[in-house]
């Protein structure tokens, strides 16, 4: 019996954006760290096993955690986490044997290359960091095509969101901007495990041994 995961996310996810909305920090405290231990759970109860998503949705639980509290530390923790995040999602996708689609690596990285040109002079200590963890970002994004339109989609609005919060980092606002990263990042979250999930093979199968392709068929 398949437990109602996304449901629940959903709602979650709606008590954080209205949380978003109205900067109640008390509801994003409620709502936020919930949002990757749900998709979690729903990837556990398709797969029954830990694979690479699973650890980079551990991962963003924690790194949701650091990015309520506030302070440069607190981002820089919470940068750190996501990277796990990023490398994790990027060695999964790997592990698929469809090549990515060309475009979509050529784009990330002109987009990369591009998005810290704009932001390097405003960035200030924050500049290395960003550098390296934008890469991952796009390496991340460009190999979710190997796997499928659903986690390309989630890859690009990852990027998306925290192209966002980059715009932020770098001390630029526009309104409704805090809203349309967490709009997002939820989405490119559940895209991606989802997407994930119906793929159904972290791992190529292993080749049956000599001894077992001997075996009569039963």
């Amino acid at each position: 019996m398949r437990r109602p995961w996304l449901a629940l996310f959903g709602v979650v996810a709606l008590v954080e954006l209205v949380g978003v909305a109205l900067d109640s920090t008390p509801t994003q405290w409620l709502a936020k760290p919930l949002l990757a231990p749900l998709l979690l759970a729903y990837l556990w109860d398709r797969r029954r096993r830990v694979d690479p998503v699973a650890v980079g949705l551990v991962a963003a639980t924690a790194g949701d955690v650091a990015l309520l509290v506030p302070g440069q530390a607190a981002f820089l923790a919470g940068m750190g986490c996501f990277l796990v995040t990023q490398v994790a999602f990027l060695a999964a996708f790997l592990r698929r044997r469809r090549p990515p689609v060309a475009a979509a690596v050529v784009g990330y990285l002109l987009a990369w290359a591009g998005g810290n040109a704009l932001l390097w002079g405003a960035l200030g200590p924050l500049r290395l960091p960003v550098l390296g963890y934008s890469l991952a970002l796009s390496l991340m994004a460009a190999a979710a095509t190997r796997v499928s339109r659903r986690t390309a989609a989630g890859g690009a609005l990852f990027l998306v969101s925290d192209l966002l919060i980059g715009v932020g980092a770098a001390g630029s606002d526009f309104p409704g901007r805090e809203l349309l990263v967490m709009t997002t990042y939820a989405a490119a979250l559940l895209l991606i495990t989802t997407g994930w999930a119906a793929a159904g093979a972290a791992r190529p199968a292993r080749p049956p041994s000599p001894a077992e392709a001997a075996q009569p068929v039963s």
